[in-house]
């Protein structure tokens, strides 16, 4: 009875950490990979350095993006944080 005891709180605190820490990082990253995958040309996006852009090009793990003033620059796909559908 006394492993019993002392296992029950472990495996709680393992549940608890698993439902608010773990599982919302799992699916956020799933929404993130998923985002990636569907960028198309046309679409405005926002890079992790805070830079907005258009997507010009598309390549497998590349995207090239137009900025205000009209240059090109070379990004990796996972340098994309978030796509505005405006």
């Amino acid at each position: 009875m006394d492993i019993l005891g002392v296992i029950w709180p472990l495996l709680l605190m393992f549940a608890i950490f698993y439902f608010l820490l773990i599982r919302p990082q799992q699916k956020r990253q799933k929404q993130v990979r998923e985002m990636q995958t569907n960028l198309q040309k046309g679409d405005r996006i926002v890079t992790i350095g805070g830079l907005h852009g258009i997507v010009d090009a598309l390549d497998e793990d590349k995207i090239v993006l137009k900025a205000g003033d009209g240059s090109r620059l070379t990004y990796d796909r996972q340098a994309i944080r978030d796509v505005n559908k405006d």
